[in-house]
């Protein structure tokens, strides 16, 4: 099988290059067949990949320890739920899971486009071969998965050889979450493909801006999507199996995930201004560029070993490939708008700062701000020890301090671009538009203070909070209060109505609900404690109010593990809340251990209980709590996100009239005259759904 899955790579490397190729003399000559032709020869590339990918998965499913890869990443006491994680547990895998989604997104695109866009499609598809041949380039080439376990023989030939048993896969990889955290991830990295062939394409054939912008919308918003859910998960598994207290420590390859979230984000809020206006036509294609440019290097800061992280892959020279593979897209992109910039011309300006434009405008502005700030600082340690053979790390304090200020500044015009108007807002829409959500979040910064949450930034937050839900919520209520008028039904069935009659705006403020949520529970950070003790059975702990026990400890055996566990009850005013077991997990294989931690989550706040080990002074168990407030806002939060995503996704229900009959009162007749006039329906107007 590993002979059968590398040869279907070679086989979709030579249908890449045939559609890459061909698709360039499609293009110059439009000739029907060879056009036809490498659209089937990227569909091919696509199909080959998949059998490529399978096959690797039957080896782990089959326990063939001949093949390196598998050697390297499973044993046979892991769990089939992990053999899946394995796939993308090492570079070689990882790599061609990559090309695996990449063809996804690839096949769907060719297939939905098959018989439209004649003018563009010839485009998008030489684009996506050319990205499709770097990432085959290594699967065949640099980082094969299907090399066989060999060892050398005494005259210089190599003998195959077959284990007993595999290594196992990493024990911090042996999480539920980590079967789906780096698909979503991964998912949101090679969707921003789709966006950046179109506005590449339609650059290169001078297409209509509008219709390039349509076209990619809903592959934006999915790519941003699995972004999201994957920045999320990833920041959930960090929290709850790393065992330091947190979600989110500004790690170099965390950052690198945040970086096109930035400016996908950008984009898909400054794209409304050129679709409305027809304004920044060159911010936008620039935003798409940067946004895939900005994938590619968080792979390379991942896969090269310059950062130092604990998610990075080992050090390795494909980094170098990486890195010209960045150089090669920026002079393509530098040549094609230099070529083609004149067709980018903006139809309108700017008509006043006080407006819909002008908040898009700011937006942007501060999230490439932020995006700027954060890759600096990843970057910073990599440049100074170029410079000064010394390498000077950037830590956590750098990006708060910038990024906090920046997240409540977007916080703000999240809740004042709904209020403002396109071109110009008068003072007096301004006065009635903000009077309310203003009250509101004064009010709820009021109520913070009272609760003890009295940090500046926290209580800054949030007010702000409280603020931009209240006008998300006006905006809901003012179109259901219309609705339910004309309807008559109620305002919760007349809000569904609302939202699916126009999905992209209200799906849009569902999304900055769940981002509401989200930084209400990074308000809370100011407010985290922690206490850290040697205990033995009996001894107890207390931080906030909560009572920590330690009843006993015990071993639990597991098929692949072995997990030593803490029994800690928590009391709360002396009474028995529950028990918690934080554990760590010793793996049969040579893998490190692992932890799991222990927690009670309730809106208020997390108990959050680890075990550290053992003491080497006392050879006691080290117990380390936690206690941080409204971390389950986040995860809520996250939810909505997902949710308004979805929502936004959604085709728009149209509202059609309905011609109800209303009986008029018949005419009188006139004295010694007969009127015979038969009923006609009045067209009465009322609102209804097809």
């Amino acid at each position: 099988m590993d002979l059968f899955g590398s040869f279907a790579l070679i086989l979709a490397f030579i249908c890449a290059v045939y559609a890459f190729i061909g698709g360039i003399f499609a293009i110059r000559t439009r000739h029907p067949l060879l056009v036809k032709s490498t659209r089937q020869a990227g569909i091919a590339t696509c199909m080959l990949i998949f059998v490529g990918t399978f096959s690797l998965e039957y080896l782990f499913f089959n326990d063939d320890f001949s093949s390196a890869y598998v050697v390297a990443h499973s044993n046979r006491d892991l769990a089939p739920f992990y053999k899946v994680a394995a796939l993308w547990s090492g570079q070689e895998g990882s790599l061609l899971f990559w090309s695996f989604l990449l063809a996804i997104y690839v096949f769907s695109t060719l297939m939905v486009y098959r018989n439209k866009n004649g003018e563009l499609m010839p485009y998008v598809g030489v684009v996506l071969a050319g990205v499709q041949i770097f990432f085959l380039t290594l699967n065949n080439f640099v980082a094969s998965p299907f090399k066989a376990l060999a060892t050398p023989a005494a005259h210089g030939a190599m003998n195959l050889v077959t284990r007993a048993d595999g290594n196992g896969l990493n024990g911090l990889l042996q999480y539920p979450e980590m079967v789906i955290h780096p698909p979503n991830l991964y998912a949101g990295y090679t969707g921003f493909t789709i966006p950046f062939a179109f506005a590449l394409g339609a650059l290169l054939a001078r297409y209509p801006g509008e219709k390039w912008i349509h076209l990619t919308r809903r592959w934006t918003m999915i790519a941003w999507g699995f972004q999201s859910c994957g920045i999320l998960l990833g920041a959930h598994w960090a929290y709850a199996v790393l065992g330091w207290g947190g979600y989110w420590a500004w790690d170099p390859v965390e950052n690198a995930s945040l970086l096109p979230w930035l400016t996908g984000t950008a984009f898909l809020h400054s794209v409304m201004m050129q679709e409305k206006r027809g304004m920044m036509k060159v911010w936008n294609v620039w935003l798409v560029f940067i946004t895939f440019l900005l994938c590619i290097t968080g792979t390379f800061l991942t896969r090269s070993g310059i950062v130092a992280s604990v998610h990075a892959f080992a050090q390795s020279s494909i980094g170098n490939w990486f890195l010209g593979f960045i150089v090669v897209i920026l002079l393509v992109c530098l040549v094609a708008y230099f070529k083609n910039r004149d067709y980018l011309a903006s139809e309108n300006q700017l008509d006043a700062m006080v407006s819909r434009e002008s908040s898009f405008l700011f937006n942007n502005l501060i999230l490439l701000v932020s995006c700027i700030a954060v890759l600096s600082g990843t970057l910073f340690p990599v440049f100074s020890e170029w410079l000064s053979s010394s390498r000077i790390s950037v830590g956590a304090p750098f990006f708060n301090k910038v990024n906090i200020p920046i997240g409540l500044l977007l916080l703000f015009l999240t809740g004042v671009g709904p209020l403002l108007a396109w071109r110009k807002t008068s003072a007096e829409s301004l006065r009635r538009n903000f009077a309310w959500p203003l009250a509101i979040g004064l009010t709820g910064g009021v109520v913070a203070f009272a609760l003890g949450y009295r940090q500046f930034y926290s209580l800054v937050c949030f007010t702000l909070c409280a603020f931009v839900a209240a006008t998300i919520i006006s905006e809901f209520y003012r179109g259901a209060k219309v609705i339910r008028a004309r309807s008559g039904a109620s305002f919760l069935a007349s809000g569904i109505d609302l939202t699916m009659r126009n999905t992209r705006r209200y799906g849009g403020y569902i999304v900055h609900m769940g981002m509401v949520l989200i930084f209400v529970g990074l308000a809370g950070v100011a407010f985290n404690k922690d206490v850290q003790k040697d205990m033995q059975p009996g001894s107890t702990m207390q931080i906030g109010s909560y009572t920590l026990l330690l009843q006993s400890m015990d071993s639990k055996p597991e098929k692949n593990y072995t997990a030593e566990r803490m029994n800690v009850e928590v009391l709360r005013n002396n009474k028995q809340l529950m028990m918690l077991y934080p554990e760590r997990r010793i793996f049969k294989t040579d893998q490190p251990s692992g932890t799991m931690v222990a927690i009670y989550s309730t809106l208020k706040e997390d108990l959050y209980v680890v075990y550290a080990g053992q003491s080497p002074e006392t050879q006691m168990p080290v117990i380390h709590a936690y206690l941080n407030p409204l971390v389950k806002w986040i995860w809520f939060g996250g939810a909505v996100v997902v949710l308004g995503t979805l929502v936004a996704l959604l085709p728009n229900r149209k509202a059609v009239l309905v011609l109800s009959a209303v009986r008029e009162t018949a005419p009188q007749a006139l004295p010694g005259q007969t009127l015979v006039q038969p009923f006609q329906p009045k067209p009465a107007m009322r609102e209804g759904h097809d």
